[in-house]
């Protein structure tokens, strides 16, 4: 499975991909959301964990921007991931099409139990 992590937190993306590498995944980092963008245009990704505070172009941004796109690209499961906990920011992401949200610090259960959901959803066959 191939991850890609759009995180400006380096210790953040450290905790996550020790998490990722416990179950074989593979993650690739992105220090912000254009960094990110540009890789998910060079690579194909199963998941895209997305941090929603940048500098730059914001997490939500770079996911109107993934939703945009005119290739299979578009439907590539979004996990947001942050640390925000306004009223009503769960809804705003998916609004704005992610497919799941998550709380910083991440607990390995509520990460894997999101990635298993993005695939069984996707139908596929590897489960974590």
């Amino acid at each position: 499975m191939q991850i890609l992590f759009v995180e400006d937190d380096a210790m953040n993306r450290r905790v996550v991909r020790d998490m990722l590498t416990i179950v074989g995944a593979e993650m690739t980092e992105a220090h912000d959301a254009r960094m990110g963008l540009d890789m998910l245009s060079a690579r194909q990704f199963d998941i895209v964990l997305m941090d929603l505070r940048m500098p730059g172009m914001d997490g939500l941004s770079a996911i109107r921007a993934i939703r945009e796109r005119s290739d299979a690209k578009a439907k590539v499961p979004v996990i947001v991931v942050t640390a925000d906990t306004a009223v009503g920011l769960r809804e705003t992401c998916l609004d704005h099409g992610a497919d799941d949200v998550l709380s910083k610090p991440v607990a390995m259960n509520a990460l894997f139990d999101s990635i298993g959901r993005m695939i069984s959803e996707r139908g596929d066959a590897v489960l974590i």
